[in-house]
């Protein structure tokens, strides 16, 4: 079994492939034993074919395509059901996020005094390279998430993150959960950290979310988020059944 899977989810970014692939293999090979898992969620462009070609001499790289897109939730827990490793690491595909912090977060997990019940390491986009208009929004956002949610987390929205995967595949899932990851993994008892990443303009493709389509689904989203928090029932066990 691999000490870690990387989990990426990826729609249309057929140019972004091969390069994130050569970043990922220079970080880790040597550091690690890990397996990179792409989920292809329904591209109509050039990445089944590129992720073809790369699966030819990088045996660690295995690929799961959707029929349709599904959206990155559903791609995230693709991956992680197809995941063979106890600790799932997850990066965007376009990019942005530098694949050498996976090493920050790894090293997160394994500290000498960890927080207790360390469930989940999320990175810290401290120095975004977005515009504008996109680095307020993610402010304003985590702001809101943060003071209604009570997660304790600066960044929620990188996509760069460290998780037990039987804990995640233990979370209610619902589409668009991953915008959510501290708060249900705080919910279902365990501990999250944050650690500073680096992120990087993107070069290469065309973002496929826009800012209105996540503002209006995210506050509905959050409401719900808010019922599972309140619903919570974590018995504390005192007497062995056996």
């Amino acid at each position: 079994m691999p000490e870690l899977s990387l989990v990426i989810p990826v729609r249309n970014e057929a140019d972004n492939i091969a390069p994130l692939i050569a970043e990922i293999r220079a970080a880790l090979d040597g550091n690690l034993d890990y397996e990179v898992i792409y989920v292809d969620d329904g591209s109509d462009d050039a990445s089944p074919q590129r992720l073809r070609d790369a699966r030819r001499d990088f045996a660690r790289l295995r690929v799961i395509r959707h029929r349709q897109s599904c959206g990155q939730s559903t791609s995230i827990l693709s991956g992680v059901r197809a995941a063979r490793s106890e600790w799932i690491a997850t990066l965007d595909g376009d990019g942005q996020n530098d694949p050498a912090d996976i090493l920050k977060l790894h090293a997160a997990s394994r500290a000498a005094a960890p927080p207790a019940h360390l469930q989940l390491i999320a990175g810290y986009r401290h120095k975004r390279r977005d515009t504008w208009l996109k680095r307020l929004s993610s402010r304003v956002a985590n702001a809101v998430r943060g003071r209604m949610l009570r997660d304790y987390t600066p960044d929620t929205g990188c996509g760069l993150k460290l998780f037990a995967r039987d804990t995640f595949l233990a979370l209610p899932y619902f589409d668009h959960m991953h915008r959510f990851l501290p708060a249900l993994f705080l919910r279902h008892g365990g501990s999250v950290t944050s650690v500073e990443v680096n992120h990087r303009p993107r070069t290469r493709g065309i973002s496929n979310y826009g800012l209105f389509d996540r503002l209006w689904v995210g506050i509905v989203d959050m409401l719900g988020v808010m019922w599972l928090q309140r619903r919570a029932k974590r018995p504390v066990i005192v007497e062995d059944a056996n």
